[in-house]
């Protein structure tokens, strides 16, 4: 009976431990992208997903792609949107080669797909997806949440800072690019 209790109470010390770090880190992104937005007190996300982003600074890669697939005025839309967003070193992870090739001009339509996989239409906070969740990504195709012991992943990619908030929606920063399925 000691070792259940030992165990239950060891996954219970694993699970606050990552509850504690994902919002220690969603705390210090928030309060690096709104810094300076005060009025009497209270914050506003006045910026929206783009420059939320562009203000955070680890984003130049994923921006540089919305721009060059198109879609940086649909994600300064009204939404609301929830954008599951890979940093620079999660691109950095890639393929060499593999960044720049979908850049191009022609490859235009495969980007945007791969861009899109990674939003949702609506506003997902952490604390709505209970412990798994499906949701249908812009491309089309769902993406597998899961949330276990603290820990939050996206289609296995870890989410290192949760419930960003922007004025049209949420971002949650994601250490890996995940592809939508072939096909």
């Amino acid at each position: 009976m000691k070792s259940v209790a030992k165990t239950f109470t060891v996954h219970r010390l694993a699970t606050l431990t990552g509850v504690v770090m994902l919002a220690t880190a969603a705390i210090g992104m928030s309060s690096a992208v709104q810094a300076g937005h005060h009025a009497e007190g209270a914050v506003h996300e006045s910026k929206d997903i783009v420059d939320t982003a562009a203000a955070a600074g680890s984003f130049e890669t994923l921006l540089a792609a919305a721009q060059a697939a198109g879609l940086v005025d649909a994600l300064k839309g009204d939404g609301p949107l929830t954008v599951f967003a890979p940093t620079d070193e999660a691109f950095a992870k890639l393929p060499e080669g593999t960044v720049e090739n979908l850049l191009k001009p022609e490859n235009k339509d495969a980007l945007a797909g791969i861009l899109l996989y990674h939003v949702v239409a609506g506003k997902i906070m952490s604390g709505d997806i209970g412990s798994s969740a499906s949701p249908a990504t812009l491309q089309g195709a769902t993406i597998d949440v899961q949330a276990s012991y603290g820990k939050v992943t996206v289609n296995g990619a870890n989410v290192v800072a949760a419930d960003v908030a922007a004025s049209n929606g949420v971002i949650h920063v994601i250490d890996a690019v995940i592809l939508p399925p072939a096909g």
